[in-house]
């Protein structure tokens, strides 16, 4: 008799394990699909502008526009994936609808928007001129007859190309910051010319020396979009909740303080 229970009971158990192990593989799948079914938002960058987008020593992605990225992709129920590419072909990558945004440090001028929709600013910092310390330029003035540097496709480019035909200096342009630097190293450039949070990251790390352009206000970096894209004001939604909770600022301090 004993032993008759006893069976009985192993069967019962093995019985509950098949329906919990079930359950688990149910459960796993579920998981699985919903993984898979999780839209994604492609972003494009240019992973040369620290502290917003570069690399870190292990080859991912980091700073504050990754991080304010991957926020928004989560808040509005997207996986996000990057893609890193040339500052001068993110604007022709949205209008081809290769991917569906980009952060990249970028200003929202006047003549990208007739190209691309923005969100709201999140960000402003200014441009700055910096040189090596040996050679020091520290006024417009002194710019004559010398060559600046600046990236292709920035802000910095459409500025300097302007200011050169007041002020007598050649422009030079390059595809990423990282090669302005080595420009300006190499002295195969006196000035490198850039916005100002990333600039005075060079100047605390390699010693250069520089000063503000005074003549322009910046327009404040923005997230671009296709033209006619129905994220915009879903995202200006997310940035205005990230300020009002404080979210934004803790950001900043994070990854931004060091450079201010």
């Amino acid at each position: 008799m004993k032993k008759w229970i006893i069976q009985v009971l192993m069967v019962g158990l093995i019985v509950s394990l098949m329906a919990a192990c079930g359950a688990d593989a149910e459960d796993a799948a579920s998981t699985s699909e919903e993984t898979e079914d999780k839209e994604v938002l492609k972003m494009a960058t240019s992973a040369d502008f620290p502290p917003f987008e570069s690399y870190d020593t292990e080859g991912n992605f980091q700073g504050f526009d990754i991080e304010l990225a991957k926020i928004i992709a989560d808040e509005l129920g997207y996986e996000l994936e990057i893609e890193d590419m040339d500052f001068d072909g993110l604007i022709g990558a949205l209008q081809a609808d290769r991917v569906d945004m980009v952060m990249a440090g970028m200003s929202a001028t006047e003549d990208r928007r007739q190209n691309v929709d923005f969100s709201n600013a999140y960000h402003r910092s200014g441009e700055m001129f910096i040189s090596q310390t040996d050679a020091e330029v520290d006024s417009l003035e002194e710019l004559e007859g010398k060559v600046v540097g600046v990236q292709l496709g920035t802000i910095q480019e459409e500025g300097a190309e302007t200011l050169a035909e007041e002020y007598g200096f050649e422009v030079k342009k390059v595809d990423d910051a990282s090669i302005l630097i080595q420009e300006l190293n190499s002295n195969r450039i006196d000035v490198a010319y850039m916005d100002k949070t990333v600039a005075k990251g060079y100047v605390d790390s390699q010693g250069f020396v520089g000063f503000d352009d005074p003549t322009t206000s910046s327009p404040g970096m923005a997230i671009a979009f296709p033209k006619g894209s129905d994220q915009v004001n879903k995202v200006n939604d997310i940035l205005e909740e990230l300020t009002d909770s404080g979210k934004m600022e803790e950001l900043k301090d994070e990854w931004l303080s060091d450079y201010e």
